[in-house]
């Protein structure tokens, strides 16, 4: 499983969303965000669900990738379901066998909160798989530009979730091939009481801390020798272009806002 995460990974592509600039696509994101909150009904949530299959094809990211990828989220997503299913006693009583009682209402959370759970894990994700790390800094810089004036370290900011991003997989591979290591010296960790799975996983942290410092470490060094002196004088190779696809993007967007907002009232 930790093999087949897709967190932080950048996929190169030519697709409609790849061409994008990330200037537009982090607006996107943070606006999605906000409108998914808009949706309070089943024909709305149908809409975002549409809307998301609908970028996700724009991407020319297979859905059962994404899945797959993000086969952890869905587990917590099912779990959160569940959770509302049997804990929510508000609305009609749809079910009663045994010990097992549904509710109206229970059942309409459960529901609810989970796709709008899976459209934003689904939509960041796409984000993350469609921009290189370096162009997520670049474009959180130039949005974040306003705040320098407020003496807000905003380069450094910018690298650090950067940084942070591109250490996500380089992370999960690094815990696969640890945990491929204790099982080949006998480790159990999938298997047994969780007391036990709990005490199986202390080994897997340490080394996987270890790792992780002297990574950070190794950067820092490296940064340093290269002369790296936070912003000041920096020029960049890479410039952010804002064209047509961009405006239409956001466009799109504010055509999703109307329409949920219509369907709301």
């Amino acid at each position: 499983m930790m093999e087949k995460m897709i967190f932080g990974r950048f996929i190169p592509g030519n697709s409609f969303v790849h061409k994008m600039d990330p200037r537009a696509k982090i607006l996107f994101v943070f606006l999605f965000i906000a409108i998914v909150f808009i949706a309070n009904s089943v024909v709305s949530y149908a809409v975002l669900l549409a809307f998301t299959l609908l970028v996700v094809t724009l991407s020319k990211i297979r859905l059962y990738f994404l899945i797959t990828g993000l086969k952890p989220v869905i587990i917590l997503v099912v779990f959160t379901f569940l959770l509302h299913i049997f804990f929510t006693r508000e609305g009609d009583l749809l079910i009663n066998f045994w010990f097992l009682e549904i509710y109206e209402e229970g059942l309409r959370q459960g529901v609810f909160i989970s796709i709008r759970f899976l459209v934003l894990v689904f939509i960041t994700s796409i984000l993350t798989l469609t921009t290189s790390p370096i162009s997520i800094t670049d474009g959180i810089e130039v949005l974040l530009g306003p705040f320098k004036r407020l003496k807000l370290p905003v380069h450094e900011l910018a690298l650090m979730m950067s940084i942070s991003l591109r250490f996500i997989p380089t992370l999960m591979d690094e815990t696969g091939k640890i945990m491929k290591a204790q099982m080949a010296r006998g480790s159990d960790i999938g298997s047994g009481p969780i007391k036990e799975r709990v005490k199986a996983v202390v080994p897997l942290l340490i080394p996987l801390f270890v790792s992780a410092f002297k990574r950070a470490e190794d950067l820092a060094t490296a940064m340093e020798v290269r002369g790296y002196r936070g912003d000041a004088g920096r020029t960049r190779y890479r410039q952010l272009n804002w064209r047509f696809v961009d405006t239409l993007s956001l466009a799109l967007l504010a055509g999703l806002a109307a329409l949920l907002w219509y369907l709301r009232i």
